[in-house]
């Protein structure tokens, strides 16, 4: 917790959301954590900006998609936020499924960023920790990125991998031997040897249980059983 909190001095909060909704949503629930005091609302990025140079905060939870003279796509008003506000805590809430999106707002350096699909108690976990100056990133927002970069190993994988090396390298990663893919496949055992020791040479995997260990780690065992159903 930042100094403010720790001398009993109120946390002063500024929310913004272009949904009155949300906006009194958001009010009602920072209106149960001790010790904070909303000193400004703001329903545009233009007129959160008014509302900081007006009345000094130390945390503010803003909507990532808000109206305001800004590029509207949501990164540019937080860029301008850290650049403008370094030393004001900032919590973005947002309904953005697009992972590579999530991950740029993480790098532009905020305290928190939530899914308003999370659950609205975790709001009071994000602003603890934003106020620690630690960067809270919501389970919503967590599994999207991990289920998105799982997607990027295997689009890796398959770009590496001829299909039938692709077929084998799984096959044999599910727990099936070479003779047994052989007759699966209707192809020779040396045939399916060579595929597979092809495989393992080009993703640099020099043994079967380095095998099995990159087929768990990037999902290929999962995406066999998904296309088997």
């Amino acid at each position: 917790m930042n100094d403010t909190a720790e001398m009993g001095t109120p946390v002063r909060t500024i929310i913004a959301d272009d949904h009155p909704l949300v906006l009194l949503a958001i009010e009602s629930v920072i209106g149960t954590y001790p010790n904070m005091q909303i000193v400004g609302r703001a329903a545009d990025a233009t007129e959160l900006f008014m509302q900081i140079d007006r009345a000094p905060c130390d945390l503010v939870l803003m909507d990532l998609y808000m109206p305001g003279g800004f590029d509207g796509c949501g990164l540019d008003a937080v860029r301008q936020f850290k650049t403008r506000y370094p030393h004001v805590a900032l919590i973005v809430l947002t309904m953005e499924t697009e992972a590579a999106a999530l991950q740029k707002v993480i790098s532009l350096g905020v305290e928190g960023l939530v899914s308003k699909r999370d659950r609205v108690d975790l709001i009071h976990v994000a602003v603890i920790t934003a106020l620690a100056r630690e960067c809270y990133v919501g389970p919503a927002v967590r599994t999207l990125i991990a289920d998105a970069t799982a997607a990027e190993r295997l689009d890796l994988i398959r770009s590496t991998l001829s299909r039938r090396e692709l077929e084998v390298f799984t096959q044999y990663a599910s727990g099936f031997g070479v003779s047994e893919i052989a007759a699966r496949l209707g192809r020779s055992v040396k045939t399916i040897s060579a595929q597979k020791c092809t495989a393992m040479r080009k993703l640099s995997l020099r043994s079967d249980a380095e095998l099995f260990r990159f087929a768990a780690e990037h999902g290929v065992i999962a995406e066999r059983r998904l296309h088997s159903r």
